[in-house]
Parts: C-alpha cells; sequence; structure tokens
C-alpha cells in the first residue's frame, strides 16, 4: 500500500504540530504585545524556537495529536447542533442562543475538554481508580464527601425555607 505524504510519520508528528504551536505562539505574542508594539520579527523567532522546542519532545506532540481529533468531531457536532436549531428557531434571519443555553454549552464544552486532556496525557486510568472507589479510602473519602454535601444542602434548604419569608395573616372583614 502505498503512503501519502499526509499519512508519514514526519508529516503529522513534526511539520502539523511545529505549524500549531507557531501560529499559537505568534498569534498570542502579537496580541499580548509582552515583548513590544509592531516587533513582528522578534515575536517570530521566540514562536520559532518554542514550536522547536515543543517538537523535539515526543510526549508533547502525542497529547496535541490525541487531542486535534476531539476538537474537529467537537466543532462537526456543534455545527450540526447549530444547523439543526436554526431550523427550528423563528423565521428570522440568523439566531442567537440564549444564555441558559451558552452557559450548558459552556459546562458541556469544559468538562469535555478536561476529560479529554485527562486521557490524552494518559491519566486517565490514575483519575478513573480514584473515582471508581477500588481503593477502600477513595470509597471512604466519596462517603464522606456525599455526607458533606447532604449536610450543605440541608442547611441551605432549612435557611432558605420556603423562600418567602413570614406570610401576613389574613385581614377578616375589612
Amino acid at each position: 500500500m502505498v503512503s501519502t505524504l499526509f499519512q508519514s510519520p514526519i508529516f503529522s508528528e513534526i511539520i502539523l504540530p511545529f505549524i500549531l504551536i507557531f501560529t499559537l505562539i505568534f498569534a498570542i505574542l502579537e496580541k499580548s504585545k509582552i515583548l513590544g508594539e509592531d516587533k513582528k520579527q522578534i515575536d517570530a523567532i521566540v514562536s520559532f524556537a518554542i514550536a522547536l522546542i515543543f517538537v523535539s519532545y515526543s510526549y508533547a506532540t502525542g497529547v496535541i495529536s490525541k487531542l486535534m481529533p476531539f476538537l474537529g468531531i467537537s466543532a462537526v457536532v456543534i455545527l450540526v447542533f447549530m444547523i439543526l436549531f436554526a431550523f427550528v428557531s423563528t423565521g428570522k434571519e440568523g439566531f442567537e442562543l440564549s444564555n441558559g443555553l451558552k452557559i450548558t454549552f459552556g459546562v458541556l464544552i469544559g468538562i469535555g475538554v478536561i476529560i479529554v486532556v485527562i486521557w490524552a496525557t494518559g491519566a486517565w486510568d490514575k483519575v478513573y481508580g480514584f473515582f471508581s472507589g477500588s481503593d477502600e479510602r477513595t470509597t471512604t473519602l466519596w462517603a464522606t464527601i456525599f455526607v458533606v454535601i447532604a449536610i450543605v444542602v440541608a442547611v441551605v434548604v432549612a435557611f432558605k425555607g420556603g423562600g418567602g419569608g413570614p406570610s401576613a395573616p389574613a385581614k377578616i372583614g375589612g
């Protein structure tokens, strides 16, 4: 089977991560102006050096290589949702997500990114073992956390009560 340029390890493990990191660092330096105003050459040299150092570590490029499919799939899922949402929303041209949907998406994306970063860095087995309660210490920890949360919820409900405070006495007659 003939291998293409895009399937080559040099391309996927060195060239693409180098371009990505160089572009990101350059954009950050240009936007923040840390090295001075109108210093594109200096920003480019620093970005080039950081990107070269980055690709010299296979672990770092491996993490980036594992994160990129998540980015692509997530972008397509969000695009499909937005197309379908726009299809069923009102007949206005364009649409805007409500604040509740924006917050929900932000939380879901944040959780997804945290999980994928944990997986891409190879720490998933340790984190899963901690949360699954395979150790007696973690089982005790989770039981303690559950009890503390239950107590906090009970105290909040007790102090907040019905929410309206004491009601006024009803008037009889006039």
